[in-house]
C-alpha cells in the first residue's frame, strides 16, 4: 500500500514499459492478466505504454563474461534495450520460482544489461538514471511469509544487484500472495494494479 499524494510523486505523463515475465504463453497465467490491467491503467492516465511479452521473445543464454561484455546483440535484444532507453518507468512481472525470478527472466536480463549500455565498461557507474522501477511478482505462499520469513531475498537481490547497479530507482515492489486463491481477491489485485498503472507508479 502507499500513499497516492505522498511528496515527490510525480504525476505528469510517462513513457512506460511493461514486462510480462512469465515464461508461459498460456493466457491463463495471472502474470499476464496483470501486466494488461496496469497496461489499460496507464492508457487511461494517459500515459505512453509499450509491452515486451517475454513468453514470445526469443531470449538466446549467455555462456561466458567474454560473450557478456563483446558478443553479437541478438535483434531481440537490441529491440528490448531500445524499449528500456525509451521508458521512464518500467514495470517488471513475473511468478517466484524457487524464491527468485525464473531462469528465463533471467537470462533476459543478463542479455540486457550489457556494459556499455546498462552502465559505464569498467567502472560501477550506471548508465539508465532517472528511470523508476515496479516489480510485482506473483507466489503460491502468504506474501508476508515471504516478507518476513524469506526476508523477500530474491527481490532484493534483483533490486539492489541490477536495477539499482544500472542507476534505475526509485524501485518499488508489489508482492502478491497466495494467488491460487478466490477469484475475489484475484480481482482486487487486478483493480489494484489498474490503479498503478494509471498513475504510472
Amino acid at each position: 500500500t502507499f500513499n497516492y499524494t505522498e511528496p515527490g510523486y510525480d504525476s505528469g505523463m510517462k513513457k512506460i514499459l511493461i514486462i510480462d515475465g512469465h515464461p508461459d504463453s498460456n493466457p491463463k497465467r495471472f502474470c499476464h492478466a496483470l501486466a494488461q490491467e496496469y497496461s489499460v491503467g496507464a492508457g487511461d492516465g494517459g500515459h505512453e505504454v509499450r509491452m515486451l511479452t517475454l513468453a514470445t521473445i526469443d531470449i538466446p543464454l549467455l555462456r561466458s563474461r567474454e560473450e557478456w561484455e563483446k558478443g553479437v546483440v541478438a535483434e531481440s535484444v537490441q529491440t528490448s534495450q531500445n524499449d528500456i532507453a525509451w521508458a521512464d518507468h518500467v514495470v517488471l512481472i513475473f511468478p517466484l520460482w524457487l524464491g527468485g525470478v525464473p531462469a528465463y527472466v533471467k537470462a533476459f536480463l543478463e542479455q540486457v544489461f550489457r556494459p556499455g549500455f546498462a552502465f559505464v565498461e569498467g567502472k560501477m557507474q550506471g548508465k539508465l538514471k532517472g528511470k523508476s522501477v515496479r516489480i510485482v511478482t506473483t507466489m503460491g505462499m502468504p506474501a508476508f511469509v515471504y516478507r518476513w520469513v524469506f526476508f523477500a531475498h530474491g527481490i532484493r537481490t534483483l533490486k539492489r544487484n541490477i536495477f539499482q547497479f544500472v542507476g534505475m530507482g526509485p524501485v518499488r515492489t508489489t508482492i502478491i500472495g497466495m494467488v491460487e486463491g478466490k477469484k475475489e481477491a484475484r480481482q482486487k489485485d487486478l483493480t489494484h494494479m489498474k490503479k498503478l498503472g494509471r498513475l504510472a507508479r
